[in-house]
């Protein structure tokens, strides 16, 4: 069979290049199986990264079992919670990108028969899969895992409620004692962090869009599971090599849809309407932010996952995880379980070899019982987001679900943060956040910090929150991001000034200022143009050419 890597091996003409290999330790019979690439984005400061490379050695395991040979190198790996309300942030979404580019740039150099992509966290999880919808050779994906959930006072816990106890402690409802108890045990040791927020979202998903084994989303970091996973991933990759089974051959644009109907149920994180569609805009495949709205109604949420809820992803593992959830939409002809996976099977047939099924409904409901009868998230559209924007709505209060009050414009997220602190927001405001987008911030930072105090001050009820720029997946309340087009690109966010009244219609599934359209056009042509806030370096090349949100803040094919 000829091989990928035989660019690099075979004959004579190689003798140099297998001289080098030779100098890293490679045997003859080594170099005469599939050479498999191994992406890994472990670091030491990201929680979800930090045993990846003990974690790696497993996924080595499975490929000298199945007859391949492993070869390991590393990517970047951003941790949005340490990056979070700093500049820091403006470079997370921008790091996807530069993900893909740098495994490009490792497969093509060195051509891999094969690929295995191994991270935990936010940007790191898709920025993998774009690289492998790009590159297109046989590939799979392995998370690292989710974090446990931590215990204070009894309670599981998680990073959100450290961030929402900075807004408790400002209100004077907790102590800095207090605090710190929370800052001590929500974050027991290493994975990506315990609930329902993005980079989870992200390893569940993977399994919908059939680029990972079942669990892989859920078993938690430090569980043998986690282990068995990463060897069986290993193995699976020489089998995809062997069978040249490539990754737009399983992530079809009826893929994308089994991903976008199990984000409904889960109620995953509103950054999913930004990945799932860059990933596709990478497959060739056209998908936007409005491709989400066909299953709002017709996906029900059958989970209760932190942010929104009282479960971890641990608990959601031990309910049988993502293939309970697939077969139970799978009841209602929710998703299409004739794709292909992975796991070398249809996904239909892969439910029913492992007998998906839902171990505790508490945690995962059925189809006749659902959390809500809705999808977890909403797209909104109107004059203020002609192209889309997003809501956890599953994670806003019944109060909110449909408000409208005077906008109280903020430029950036550092002025509405200071607004906050010093509490110059009143009940019914709508806070407009702008010039955040991926354009505008540049990087569109995700903005949990405002978010999080206005939760821990008991103003989630009272106060919304839209931007251009987007949320956590820690994010709850009444916080509508992604809005397309951003101001930086002259969308209709820019025309508003303070006191407009902005009319929030969360079932009616629209977001709009009470202005005419001539009127708006009128102050967009009167704006002065639009300066970047960094001119120099990796953002600035990524604000001049990235697309808005609605396309998944991309760049040119």
């Amino acid at each position: 069979m000829k091989k990928r890597s035989d660019l690099m091996i075979k004959g004579a003409e190689r003798a140099p290049h297998r001289s080098l290999l030779r100098a890293d330790g490679f045997s003859d019979w080594e170099m005469e199986r599939p050479v498999i690439g191994i992406a890994n984005s472990f670091n030491e400061i990201v929680p979800g990264h930090i045993y990846l490379d003990k974690l790696v050695e497993a996924v080595k395991a499975g490929v000298y079992a199945a007859g391949g040979t492993p070869v390991v190198f590393n990517t970047i790996g951003v941790c949005d919670g340490i990056a979070m309300n700093h500049e820091g942030m403006k470079y997370s979404l921008p790091s996807r990108e530069l993900i893909a580019d740098s495994i490009e740039v490792m497969a093509m150099a060195h051509p891999f028969d094969g690929l295995i992509l191994l991270s935990s966290c936010d940007k790191i999880i898709p920025g993998m899969l774009i690289a492998a919808a790009r590159l297109d050779i046989p590939s799979i994906f392995v998370s690292g895992g989710p974090m446990l959930p931590g215990k204070v006072l009894g309670k599981d816990t998680g990073l959100d409620k450290v961030f929402e106890g900075v807004g408790s402690l400002k209100s004077g409802k907790i102590s800095e004692l207090d605090l710190y108890e929370l800052e001590c045990n929500a974050c027991p040791g290493a994975g990506s962090c315990s609930g329902m927020f993005t980079a989870n979202t992200m390893s569940n998903l993977s399994e919908a869009l059939g680029m990972s084994l079942p669990l892989n989303g859920s078993a938690p970091a430090v569980f043998a599971e986690r282990v068995r996973i990463a060897k069986q991933t290993g193995y699976q990759s020489v089998k995809l090599v062997n069978r040249g089974i490539r990754p737009r051959e399983i992530m079809t644009k009826e893929a994308f849809y089994n991903a976008i109907a199990l984000d409904m149920a889960l109620g995953g994180s509103t950054n999913t309407a930004l990945h799932i569609p860059a990933i596709a805009y990478y497959s060739g495949i056209d998908l936007t932010l409005k491709d989400f709205d066909q299953f709002t109604e017709r996906v029900p949420h059958l989970t209760s996952m932190a942010p929104a809820g009282p479960h971890h992803i641990v608990d959601l593992f031990y309910a049988g995880g993502v293939p309970a959830i697939l077969a139970e939409l799978r009841k209602a002809g929710l998703v299409n379980d004739r794709q292909f996976v992975v796991y070398g099977k249809t996904m239909g047939e892969m439910l029913d070899e492992i007998q998906a099924r839902i171990k505790d409904p508490s945690v995962i409901r059925t189809i006749d019982n659902p959390v809500h009868k809705n999808g977890g998230l909403a797209v909104l559209t109107g004059n203020l987001a002609p192209g889309g924007a997003i809501v956890k709505q599953v994670a806003v209060d019944d109060e909110m679900l449909r408000h409208s009050g005077p906008a109280r414009v903020f430029e950036s997220e550092e002025e509405v943060v200071r607004a906050i602190a010093e509490k110059e927001i009143r009940k019914g405001d709508v806070l407009v956040i702008r010039y955040e987008g991926p354009r505008g911030g540049p990087g569109m930072r995700e903005m949990l910090s405002p978010t999080s105090v206005l939760a821990g001050m008991g103003m989630d009820k009272d106060v919304a929150l839209i931007t251009d720029g987007r949320f956590s997946g820690a994010t709850r309340g009444a916080c509508i991001g992604h809005i397309s087009p951003e101001a930086a690109a002259g969308g209709p966010i820019a025309a508003v000034n303070e006191g407009d009244i902005i009319e929030i219609d969360i079932p009616g599934k629209t977001l709009s200022v009470r202005l005419s359209d001539k009127e708006i056009s009128k102050r967009i042509e009167g704006l002065k143009k639009f300066e970047p806030k960094i001119k120099t370096g990796y953002v600035a090349r990524y604000a001049r050419s990235v697309s808005s949100a609605d396309l998944g803040a991309v760049l040119e094919r």
